[in-house]
């Protein structure tokens, strides 16, 4: 099947500036979705606590889904989520997202878009990656976190769709977001093996890395990579590229491919271009005058303080504005793919 590539096969690639009569219908087909879908829904929230099992340690993040009741500020430390905890969720089975953060970062890196989902009927889970998260960073530097990581994501499908307690309301779907390693993450889950003797854009610029000296030594391991047949379609951000060509050519579902114009954080435009370029077919989005942190949910007052490289756009960039259309557009991929 042939998805929506940007134009390019082999031509001139498209020029970075969206349309802005296209954003513009984005937005009105998902305020028509929520018209005439069964009504707005706030995003209900709970706390995610997935147990230590045989198959790896306790997983820790948040679960988003349909709610008839309004939504409320919820902080949860430096983030401030538009939520309900604990709400009942609305009648109705519902397709699942599930998301994966990039490197350091945090289950909430993309409350906004977890939100806006759970809003259009979805359920949405996101944990952090354990040793690679904003509060654990012990495992960040390794070659085992990838391999790790996708096996988490299949952990978290098979709790929710089997111990969850409202797991009787998915509906079987399920799509996967992810964003920087998070990106990675989807993609190996979709069938794509890493090759890391390749190297890693990311160890130009931290060579010292654990990582990066393993590579550079000839010490890559042996590691399992899992794949995920119940993951159906993919929207994946700026993802960190360690896969050949012919790698790359496994995954056959439906991507939602994203680029930032600046890149950053071992992120190139290249390398997101290869990624491209290796799909059999991917929906390319690229956005202009997005630096690599700009996929991250808006940054609050404290968070800015707090992480200003993260925090701050490069001028003329609104990202609060330019999220409104992302999650748009992340919406009505899934609402397509996973129908």
């Amino acid at each position: 099947m042939k998805f929506f590539s940007g134009g390019r096969r082999g031509g001139a690639k498209p020029p970075f500036p969206c349309d802005s009569m296209f954003k513009t219908f984005l937005r009105c087909c998902l305020v028509l979705s929520f018209a005439f879908g069964g009504g707005v829904h706030a995003a209900g929230f709970q706390r995610l606590n997935l147990p230590m099992d045989m198959n790896g340690p306790a997983l820790q993040g948040g679960i988003w889904y349909p709610c008839a009741a309004p939504p409320r500020e919820v902080a949860i430390g430096r983030v401030t989520l538009a939520a309900t905890p604990d709400c009942p969720m609305s009648d109705g089975r519902k397709p699942l997202i599930v998301m994966s953060h990039g490197s350091a970062g945090s289950y909430l890196g993309h409350h906004d878009t977890a939100a806006a989902l759970a809003d259009a009927g979805f359920v949405v889970a996101a944990i952090n990656h354990v040793g690679d998260n904003a509060v654990d960073r012990s495992r960040q530097g390794y070659l085992s976190i990838f391999s790790t990581r996708p096996r988490e994501i299949k952990r978290l499908i098979d709790y929710l769709a089997g111990a969850w307690p409202q797991r009787a309301q998915l509906d079987g779907a399920v799509g996967f977001f992810g964003f920087s390693r998070g990106g990675y993450t989807g993609l190996v889950l979709a069938g794509a093996t890493p090759d890391f003797t390749r190297g890693l854009a990311l160890c130009g610029g931290e060579p010292s890395l654990p990582m990066c000296r393993d590579i550079r030594d000839g010490k890559v391991p042996a590691q399992p990579y899992v794949k995920d047949a119940r993951i159906r379609a993919l929207v994946i951000a700026d993802p960190l590229n360690a896969f050949g060509a012919d790698a790359l050519k496994a995954v056959s579902m439906p991507v939602q491919l994203w680029a930032s114009e600046r890149g950053g954080d071992g992120v190139t435009p290249a390398s997101v271009e290869a990624v491209r370029e290796g799909l059999p077919a991917s929906e390319f989005r690229p956005v202009a005058g997005a630096g690599h942190f700009a996929f991250l949910a808006p940054c609050s007052a404290a968070q800015a303080e707090a992480a200003p490289a993260i925090c701050r756009d490069a001028p003329g960039f609104d990202r609060a504005a330019w999220h409104r259309d992302f999650n748009a557009a992340v919406v009505a991929f899934f609402k397509t793919a996973l129908r």
